[in-house]
């Protein structure tokens, strides 16, 4: 049977989410918890990649068991993990062959900004204390709706075959005393996130034009993105699958 695992994580304390041999990965203490608990190796497939330091709300992994599992597994595999991760929710797939990363419809991501100095909010999120147009930043957000190709945010050295992606939702929100950027899209480039995040930040910060900014887009140009803002303030907050796709373990 393929089971899904719904995970949280602080990624500040991780090298990232993908395995990278006996490095502090979400996946390496992800398959370390479970081959503990299962009393046999286990290997983790996760739906998305996040890089060091970005953070987690609702990443998904899934794994193989021939047993069938309870709700008390998922207190049991909180128990052994470590307390910057979390597991929020068992899923069983309904089918043996679904898959975390490939099935997935949507991911969505936010990135979390603060402008006054605040040493609670270090690690979670981009100090940014700079003159904004925030109008500007709306109309960036609303353009990059308009279209498909994007490898100007792609970071060279990508395995990707193509730069086309669907984004469905593209907008700047104020969160009490933060500014969030929130994308969904069907997928993501290598790096697509913070060079949207960057390079809006940056046109709205110079005094730029939305002309500007779909110059940049339509240029497919990547040293005309700005990918330098830092992975703290980023969270894949949600994946979404097709309906009925994973049915909870619960009571």
């Amino acid at each position: 049977m393929r089971y899904f695992l719904e995970v949280s994580y602080d990624g500040s304390a991780f090298h990232g989410s993908q395995l990278q041999g006996d490095s502090p990965t979400v996946q390496h203490t992800l398959n370390k918890a479970l081959s503990v608990l299962l009393r046999r190796p286990v290997l983790t497939f996760g739906a998305s990649r996040t890089d060091q330091g970005v953070h987690a709300l609702g990443n998904f992994y899934h794994f193989d068991e021939d047993s069938a599992l309870t709700a008390q597994f998922t207190y049991k595999l909180n128990a052994i993990l470590p307390q910057s991760v979390a597991i929020h929710q068992l899923y069983l797939a309904n089918k043996p062959d679904a898959n975390s990363r490939f099935d997935a419809l949507s991911r969505r991501y936010r990135y979390r900004i603060y402008r006054n100095k605040n040493p609670f909010a270090f690690h979670r999120a981009l100090f940014y204390p700079f003159q904004l147009d925030f109008d500007l930043l709306k109309q960036t957000a609303s353009a990059l709706k308009q279209y498909k190709d994007f490898e100007t945010f792609s970071k060279r050295n990508t395995q990707s075959f193509t730069f086309l992606c669907s984004i469905f939702h593209s907008y700047w929100e104020e969160v009490g005393e933060e500014l969030h950027y929130v994308v969904e899209a069907n997928r993501f480039l290598r790096g697509m996130v913070r060079g949207l995040v960057g390079t809006q930040l940056q046109m709205a910060r110079k005094g730029n034009s939305l002309e500007d900014f779909k110059q940049i887009i339509e240029s497919k140009d990547c040293t005309r993105a700005d990918f330098s803002v830092s992975g703290n303030g980023l969270y894949l907050e949600k994946i979404n699958y097709p309906e009925d796709y994973l049915q909870a373990i619960v009571g």
